[in-house]
């Protein structure tokens, strides 16, 4: 009888060959796609549960200052008693309702290479690191007088009812026939940038805004170095026309409100034409010399405003 030997192991094996199959390989997609996908979900849910509880997250502002007024002056100006009547002007009506003030020049800060005209932005967003109780900040040209002593900016302009009642809906953002609109079911309580249109587009002379991480982050957008480095022509203008008709984010809290409520011209040539009543006039498109200089319109409206403040 013949027994079957077990067969003899060869003294080189084979070396081992990974297994061919895909299957690990495609696991690993799968998990890193799931992992990715988790990821995504806990981000939202935190940006939607942020959102939900800013109101209680966000600092709180105290409103010590109610407001806060930036001018931002022309060091090409060297008319001593036409800037003195500029700062009295906002110092007596800040005094008058216990707001605080912010002068500042271009030279104050760095914008890297840009047009003066931006120092406006930085000013504002330095207003509220100076001013952080502050709940609203009025930017306001330098080219301009404060006119009613009696309208408080936080009643006036920035109250719920105001605004509702105030600003225009379904307005092209840059007119006359821009697709994007301000938004038609706007809530007063919502608005956090008030701001107005003259004959050529939104008016950046003056504007208010509402203190808060929203203003932080509108501002910084605003001012950032991408949007400078496009040079557009009107500068911050154009950039601030460029952002509200691309991010929905900003354009969903701003107010435009009729010209004459915080931005009417001291001539109708340009936009709405300063009445008696008005909360403020700004000599727009006034020139540095000849009849239509900025000292001339001013000259025109000195009296009345102090005037108007002394029997107030």
């Amino acid at each position: 009888m013949h027994y079957a030997y077990p067969a003899r192991k060869n003294s080189n094996p084979p070396r081992y060959l990974p297994r061919t199959s895909r299957l690990p390989t495609i696991r690993r997609r799968h998990l890193k796609s799931i992992a990715l996908f988790g990821l995504a979900i806990l981000v939202l849910i935190w940006i939607l549960s942020s959102g939900g509880s800013s109101g209680r997250s966000e600092r709180k502002i105290s409103g010590k200052p109610p407001v806060v007024v930036v001018t931002v002056f022309d060091e090409k100006n060297d008319n001593f008693d036409y800037i003195k009547s500029i700062k009295e002007n906002r110092l007596q009506y800040a005094e008058k309702h216990g707001y605080g003030t912010l002068f500042a020049k271009a030279s104050d800060y760095n914008l890297g290479g840009a047009p003066g005209s931006w120092a406006k932005v930085v000013a504002t967003r330095h207003a509220i690191t100076k001013f952080p109780d502050a709940k609203y900040i009025w930017y306001l040209d330098q080219d301009a007088y404060i006119m009613n002593p009696r309208l408080k900016v936080e009643d006036y302009v920035m109250s719920a009812t105001q605004l509702e009642s105030q600003m225009i809906k379904g307005l092209p953002v840059v007119p006359p026939d821009s697709i994007i609109k301000t938004f038609s079911d706007m809530k007063g309580d919502s608005v956090a940038l008030a701001i107005t249109q003259d004959k050529d587009g939104i008016a950046v002379g003056s504007f208010v805004i509402r203190n808060g991480e929203w203003a932080k982050f509108f501002l910084e957008t605003w001012f950032d170095p991408l949007y400078r480095s496009y040079n557009f022509q009107k500068a911050e203008l154009h950039t601030l026309e460029h952002i509200v008709q691309w991010h929905p984010t900003i354009l969903s809290k701003m107010a435009v409100l009729p010209q004459h409520t915080i931005n009417a011209y001291s001539r109708g040539d340009h936009g709405e034409q300063y009445k008696d009543g008005d909360i403020a006039v700004r000599f727009a498109h006034c020139y540095g010399t000849g009849e239509k200089s900025c000292t001339k319109e001013a000259d025109r409206f000195v009296h009345q405003w102090r005037t108007s403040f002394n029997s107030h």
